[in-house]
């Protein structure tokens, strides 16, 4: 059985390689405020869907909402699945929060 050519060791070897050198983005006030504005309303509507399908406030209108979305309101699985989405929110706000790394220097 025939053995694969191993690598030739004498190669030409490229002894330099040429890499731009990429400015940093110049990041503005409006750039530092909208990141954390996004964060804080991320997190503020991860809460509320975490905690709000779980209070007894939680009721359909019955002049808005069909027969059958008010079965799906009152469904223990939606509800979890909302908090999820809250959960997801919040994690999501966390971790702008520490991305807000990039503004520094």
């Amino acid at each position: 059985m025939p053995q694969p050519d191993p690598v030739d060791a004498h190669a030409e070897v490229p002894t330099h390689t040429s890499l731009e050198v990429v400015p940093r983005p110049k990041y503005s006030w409006y750039h530092k405020v909208s990141a954390v504005t996004g964060a804080i309303f991320c997190f503020e509507i991860g809460v509320f869907l975490l905690l709000y399908p779980w209070v007894s406030d939680w009721q359909p209108n019955a002049l808005m909402f069909p027969l059958w979305s008010r079965q799906l309101w009152h469904n223990l699985f939606f509800r979890g699945a909302l908090s999820g989405l809250g959960v997801l929110n919040i994690w999501i706000s966390f971790i702008e929060v520490f991305r807000f790394r990039r503004f520094s220097v």
